[in-house]
């Protein structure tokens, strides 16, 4: 159940955006943006070439002002903007691969990061196809709860839907520095503590450009999110993980022996944790949190691979049982 101050703040926020999306002609996305933007200039409504015109603009300032009265928790603000996106999401239905990843999935990153950092101070944290943020900004905010300091970095070719991450980074006050770009493309980036990513399926167009890369296809395109893979890890500090969300059959494509020989050769791979089949529509579309560690001074191959599946991330039991099972794991096999 959401509390009364958040329900306000949704209905508040909606209407400014229908309003905006019909005066300006534009999509739920674009009139997203443009609300978070006026809100983020102070509750000022932008004005351009005439739109919106004044009868919404006084609409929109009467809806400001009471947005301006009520206060929201960074956590709760990311959960306010999830809200929205997913109902604008029915309005017009966007693409899989750009989908919101489910917080009952975020938070188990959240999980995961926590236990694999335990001395976390300050962590760097870099999303290789960050979309609309949501994965990033859960683990951010969740970890500042706990008193740690984390910085994101998020990568995305899509302009609109880094537009919504930076909206939503900057109503929210998380510290999160974004780039417009083919993560497949080198960045200009310092290593990172660790790399997360809801990685999106399907193939590399460019065949060329990613030639030199271990897990490339030798014929035909190659997968994009073997790639991001095999491209992010070598932005992250020796001894740090990667975490990612991947195809629960990653390991029987056409495609996996070269993702099996650059996991091999480059990283080490320590954990694969199914989720519940109850949460995906048909076995194809099943996904797993796949686990893997940089090679360094303070790592080695986990005695034991962690293999998992998950019954449920509703039932509390289930849930405690595997974080029990994690921690029992680490202890054993993992050198932190």
């Amino acid at each position: 159940m959401f509390s009364e101050k958040m329900e306000k703040a949704f209905e508040q926020m909606e209407q400014a955006i229908q309003l905006l999306k019909g005066s300006l002609d534009v999509s739920f996305l674009d009139a997203y943006i443009e609300n978070g933007d006026n809100i983020l200039d102070n509750f000022q409504v932008r004005i351009l070439d005439g739109k919106p015109e004044k009868e919404t603009v006084l609409k929109l300032e009467k809806i400001y002002k009471e947005l301006e009265k009520i206060e929201l928790e960074p956590e709760e603000l990311r959960r306010l903007s999830q809200l929205l996106l997913l109902k604008g999401n029915k309005e017009e239905p966007i693409q899989a691969n750009h989908q919101l990843t489910p917080d009952s999935i975020g938070f188990l990153f959240v999980y995961l990061v926590e236990q694999l950092y335990p001395d976390r101070e300050s962590l760097q944290i870099l999303d290789i196809a960050s979309g609309m943020g949501n994965l990033l900004l859960t683990i951010l905010l969740n970890l500042k709860v706990e008193n740690a300091q984390a910085i994101g970095y998020g990568v995305d070719i899509d302009d609109t839907l880094l537009s919504v991450a930076s909206v939503n980074s900057g109503l929210t006050g998380a510290e999160v520095q974004l780039f417009h770009q083919d993560g497949i493309q080198d960045l200009l980036l310092e290593p990172v503590d660790t790399a997360v990513s809801d990685l999106p399926i399907g193939y590399y167009p460019n065949d060329d450009k990613v030639k030199d890369f271990s897990v490339s296809a030798s014929e035909g395109h190659s997968y994009a999110h073997h790639l991001l893979m095999e491209q992010v890890m070598k932005y992250v500090k020796p001894g740090g993980f990667g975490l990612f969300l991947v195809p629960s059959n990653l390991f029987e494509s056409e495609q996996s022996d070269h993702l099996k020989k650059w996991i091999q050769e480059q990283v080490y791979l320590q954990g694969f944790i199914q989720l519940p089949d109850g949460m995906f529509q048909s076995e194809q579309s099943r996904k797993s949190i796949l686990m893997v560690q940089n090679k360094g001074e303070n790592s080695r191959q986990a005695k034991e691979v962690l293999l998992v599946k998950l019954a449920s991330l509703k039932d509390s039991q289930k849930i405690t049982q595997f974080f029990q099972q994690f921690e029992a794991w680490k202890s054993s096999n993992l050198y932190l």
